[in-house]
């Protein structure tokens, strides 16, 4: 028999966690914003919307300080951060489009380098995903290969249903342990029916047709076409939850600093600039159109996954209405 969990249990097993020093990260309300932010309670946990930011910062912060140096006495010393005191984290309330992209991810970040800083922190962090029971006409993620019910990515998953409460999945070991550990707060159910899933807007587009196209059309007009109106603002890689661009600076003075990783965005005019003053992508057509090959062809290339989980986020906040599933559906009708 299913196992079930009741909205107010669920608030409880928030707080249990908290009590053991565990770092709960969940949907919560930050003013008019729905954000992925540490929750002091319970009762902050919001599952009413998708949140604006994705849940990739959990695993790779907007800024992490990667090194820290001193001089002192003509000395100096290099210090690294201690990855040990990364705290135990549960991600909770993360809707399937969030909770495939950190396997997606976990490709680049240890391809040909073990990036420490994000592989630490995936192991240390159990996400409990929740199925999506609605949907507005940016969301595609069946078009991508996603779905509102995607266990992929969760070690624990809710299944929304009728009349209030979840149903409790465990998928792995994590979410298994997860689970025992908190029997408590669970009962057994065979009746409770689950809530209607969402509709995405986008039910199917052909990626491998796409991919194709993309391998043939590097100087299409399309490409000036759409960009004619982006801004280069970057809001649609810094909410993506697949977008990893990040830059590396060393911030401080002669005394001391750090260095740190930051995020970066290919659609940012200086992202190409070379020391030499070169820029190879040095028009906005340019930079939109390595964003389409990266998602639908470069990292499909290299890693078989397309880096897009059809979460719509990109033209739900992009200042000049773009719409990338648009642009993808006509792509496909060529």
């Amino acid at each position: 028999m299913p196992k079930t969990i009741t909205e107010q249990n669920l608030h409880h097993l928030i707080d249990a966690l908290l009590a053991e020093g565990v770092r709960v990260i969940g949907p919560k309300r930050a003013d008019a914003l729905t954000i992925y932010a540490p929750l002091a309670n319970g009762e902050e946990l919001d599952l009413d919307q998708l949140p604006r930011r994705s849940a990739k910062e959990a695993f790779f912060p907007p800024c992490e300080t990667i090194l820290s140096f001193e001089k002192r006495d003509g000395k100096i010393t290099v210090s690294d951060p201690d990855l040990n005191r990364l705290p135990e984290t549960v991600l909770i309330g993360v809707r399937p489009c969030d909770a495939v992209a950190p396997g997606i991810l976990d490709a680049v970040f240890s391809w040909d380098y073990d990036d420490p800083f994000y592989l630490e922190r995936r192991k240390r962090t159990t996400i409990i995903g929740i199925a999506c029971t609605s949907a507005d006409d940016a969301c595609f993620c069946t078009a991508v290969g996603c779905s509102p019910d995607a266990r992929k990515g969760s070690d624990l998953f809710l299944v929304p249903l009728q009349g209030g409460g979840f149903v409790v999945e465990a998928m792995d070991g994590k979410g298994s342990a997860l689970k025992a550990r908190y029997e408590a707060l669970l009962a057994t159910s065979g009746s409770a029916q689950p809530l209607p899933l969402a509709v995405p807007a986008v039910d199917s587009l052909d990626l491998e047709k796409i991919r194709t196209w993309l391998a043939g059309n590097f100087e299409h007009p399309l490409w000036q076409e759409i960009a004619s109106r982006c801004a280069g603002c970057g809001a649609c890689a810094f909410l993506c939850p697949a977008c990893h661009c990040f830059d590396i600076v060393d911030e401080g003075g002669e005394a001391g600093g750090c260095r740190r990783k930051h995020w970066d965005a290919c659609g940012f005019g200086k992202f190409t600039m070379h020391a030499s003053a070169h820029n190879p992508r040095d028009v906005q057509p340019q930079r939109y159109r390595n964003r389409i090959m990266h998602k639908f062809k470069y990292y499909a290339d290299k890693f078989n996954q397309t880096l897009c989980t059809g979460c719509g986020r990109c033209i739900r906040w992009c200042p000049v209405g773009i719409d990338i599933k648009a642009v993808l559906d006509e792509i496909n009708k060529k």
